[in-house]
């Protein structure tokens, strides 16, 4: 009686260390998944506390006349005239205007540097769709300069930094608030125009066309690739030493630094067949290269979940093993195939590396137009922001990331959506 007794109290403390250490390790697990939300939600906090202010930015109220003679232009059809014509000089006037008592040459410097040194082209890009503006005037809100943008932002945040601009600028600005003449305004820029060494005229449209086209040809050139050859390895090939080491080497190839993906592209398609450096068609055969592994694994476990009883019945019925993969192999496992596919473009749209080694980090102020126009991505245009000492660039360089970011959860999301949208259950 006493040994049973003995017995179940054993199995009691058993069963409690058990109970202990099944808490202990969902509390482990509970950490773990807190600890990594956290790190996630302190990472976007710091980007899009950085960032949102580049979404708007700082224009000054201008009366802007369209001088002929200030210009030094009577034909808005003649190029030479357009290419020297004084452009500039109309938001010099209009500020020596709003600021009369401004004398000297310093202080007139000083005076222009409010707005932005490509005010005038503005201006000039303004005229040249209203010609009936020619001699004419009208209030306009002209593009500040990048300094003020960033003093009158951390004035009005409380925290007024003005390590770059002068004692009278700042007064300046101060009285232009003062009259309703400065304000922030949506940053269309950011969205419309390409890369520049100023920060208030610099945007992300160049580099979103750059990926669009660079991932368009990869998408072209990866999934009809991927696809059939996983096909192949896994209904058609047959099963011996030779598959076995393609299978090998394409888990391998997975696992590669994606930057040794660029060094084969400089060597192979740069080098040996001499495309274009910095050209959405290079870039888009280098991505290929990285993103085939991925659609290929994904695209073989697709296969292997569709049901043997699937193939069994479709010979069964008398169509041929290329029937049966194409008409009801296929279709069952096309929404995995297309899951792994939008995985890869996702992790090619996020690469830098193997496009820095392409040549894909050169400066480019056009859009491009097409695959053979130079052109950069939008990870490499945050890494030359990132790079520019200027103080604006460190909000470009965020809200780029923003918006890098909200391509890649949108395609994520879509894969996942897709995946339960089309899945069969067996």
């Amino acid at each position: 009686m006493s040994k049973s007794v003995d017995n179940l109290e054993k199995i009691r403390k058993s069963l409690s260390r058990r109970n202990r250490a099944e808490k202990r390790f969902r509390f482990y697990g509970v950490t773990a998944v807190l600890i990594g939300l956290a790190a996630v939600m302190l990472l976007f906090t710091d980007i899009v506390s950085k960032g949102h202010g580049a979404f708007r930015i700082a224009y000054l109220q201008l009366d802007i006349t369209y001088d002929q003679d200030l210009i030094g232009i009577d034909n808005l059809t003649d190029p030479q005239q357009l290419a020297l014509g004084n452009w500039q000089a109309m938001p010099k006037v209009s500020l020596r205007n709003q600021f009369p008592d401004v004398s000297g040459r310093k202080d007139k410097r000083s005076l222009y540097g409010l707005v932005s040194n490509g005010a005038g082209f503005d201006l000039k890009d303004r005229l040249l769709e209203n010609p009936l503006l020619l001699g004419d005037s009208e209030t306009l809100w002209v593009l500040a300069d990048d300094d003020i943008d960033t003093y009158y932002k951390s004035w009005l945040d409380g925290e007024p930094y003005d390590a770059r601009l002068t004692a009278k600028q700042v007064a300046w600005i101060h009285e232009l608030h003062d009259q309703g003449k400065i304000r922030l305004q949506f940053n269309s820029n950011l969205f419309t125009r390409g890369d520049s060494r100023e920060p208030e005229q610099a945007g992300i449209r160049g580099a979103v066309m750059g990926s669009l086209l660079t991932l368009i040809l990869t998408l072209l050139l990866s999934f009809p690739i991927g696809v059939s050859a996983a096909i192949y390895l896994e209904e058609f090939a047959p099963k011996n030493a030779w598959t076995d080491f393609i299978e090998v080497n394409i888990n391998n190839l997975a696992a590669v630094p994606s930057i040794i993906f660029g060094l084969l592209g400089l060597a192979i398609f740069i080098n040996f067949f001499h495309v274009p450096r910095s050209v959405p068609i290079v870039g888009g055969l280098v991505l290929t290269l990285m993103t085939l592994p991925t659609i290929i694994i994904t695209s073989r476990a697709a296969i292997k979940s569709v049901p043997p009883s699937i193939r069994e019945a479709a010979l069964g019925m008398g169509a041929s093993k290329y029937q049966m993969v194409l008409h009801h192999v296929l279709p069952l496992a096309l929404p995995g195939m297309l899951t792994g596919a939008i995985i890869g473009m996702a992790q090619a749209l996020g690469e830098s590396a193997p496009l820095l080694m392409i040549g894909m980090v050169a400066f480019i102020v056009d859009i491009p137009g097409g695959f053979s126009d130079p052109a950069t991505v939008l990870p490499v245009q945050i890494f030359l922001w990132a790079d520019s000492p200027e103080r604006a660039f460190i909000e470009k360089t965020s809200a780029a990331i923003m918006v890098l970011l909200s391509f890649l959860i949108i395609m994520n999301t879509s894969a996942v959506w897709l995946r339960k949208r089309l899945e069969r259950r067996w």
